[in-house]
């Protein structure tokens, strides 16, 4: 698991929902829901699928906005702010989508270049070194910089879009579901990025999964969703030994699934 410096909590958080309720129709998201994110740590929030994580990411760029309460990002009210405030936002936080989500009809290249063009004055050889950089903090060779997203596998297609996150050196980096339709070496392998990325970048990192063994490698803080509201944040180990009963009974969910204490994988005893 992650360290986490203790001082950070010191400082204004750098994400923070005060009060929020969203709901679409009859369908509410949250009501009445707080959470903090403070800088330098890697928050993971978790959950079951279909409950609104990725709705709590959205609302922390102005992709969706709060019905009632308060979304604050690096001091900012995000729900205020016009469509300049809203680049300047999204130009210090980078969304890392479910699946990648790369511009198909673009190279390797012009996908991780894409933001630089719209956010710096960098040249095209600029822009090529820098996507140079981004692949090689990633794992991937510049031999790929012309490549189609087509031709990558879906662990390459993962890498490329945090490359193309990291470029514009963001602050924090929004993860939706990073490790959802990989094979164990990947996940394992997109988990290690995540670390270095927060290691080596010291950017704040939030990120939004259902896998605990994820959760449990990259997280200094987990925030747990359930019913409309976060009743637990805090340490995984704080998780396991809390008395919460939304907790527990998440907590026995995941281990029906075959997920042990320690976030492994475990193989299921026959008729379980």
């Amino acid at each position: 698991m992650a360290t986490q410096d203790v001082t950070v909590r010191a400082a204004a958080p750098v994400v923070e929902f005060e009060d929020v309720s969203k709901a679409f129709g009859a369908l509410h998201v949250y009501e009445h829901m707080s959470l903090q994110v403070f800088a330098g740590e890697t928050l993971s929030i978790i959950g079951g699928s279909g409950k609104g994580k990725s709705v709590c990411l959205k609302m922390m760029i102005g992709l969706l906005q709060a019905d009632a309460g308060k979304v604050r990002v690096l001091g900012q009210d995000v729900d205020a702010l016009d469509a300049e405030g809203l680049r300047k936002i999204r130009r210090r936080v980078a969304y890392v989508f479910q699946g990648g989500a790369l511009f198909d009809s673009m190279s390797v290249l012009e996908n991780i270049g894409y933001a630089l063009r719209e956010h710096t004055q960098l040249g095209d050889g600029q822009i090529r070194e820098r996507a140079r950089e981004c692949l090689e903090m990633v794992a991937l060779g510049a031999d790929l910089l012309d490549a189609m997203p087509a031709t990558l596998s879906g662990g390459e297609r993962k890498r490329v879009a945090l490359a193309r996150s990291i470029a514009i050196e963001p602050e924090v980096i929004l993860y939706d579901e990073p490790t959802t339709g990989l094979d164990p070496v990947n996940i394992t392998n997109i988990g290690k990025m995540i670390m270095k990325l927060q290691r080596e970048l010291r950017v704040t990192s939030v990120v939004v999964t259902h896998d605990m063994p994820t959760a449990r490698k990259v997280s200094d803080r987990v925030a747990m969703l359930f019913e409309r509201r976060f009743p637990f944040t805090g340490t995984v180990e704080q998780m396991w030994h809390s008395a919460e009963a939304e907790v527990r009974d998440f907590i026995h969910g995941t281990l029906r699934r075959g997920h042990g204490r320690d976030g492994r994988t475990q193989e299921q005893p026959s008729g379980a």
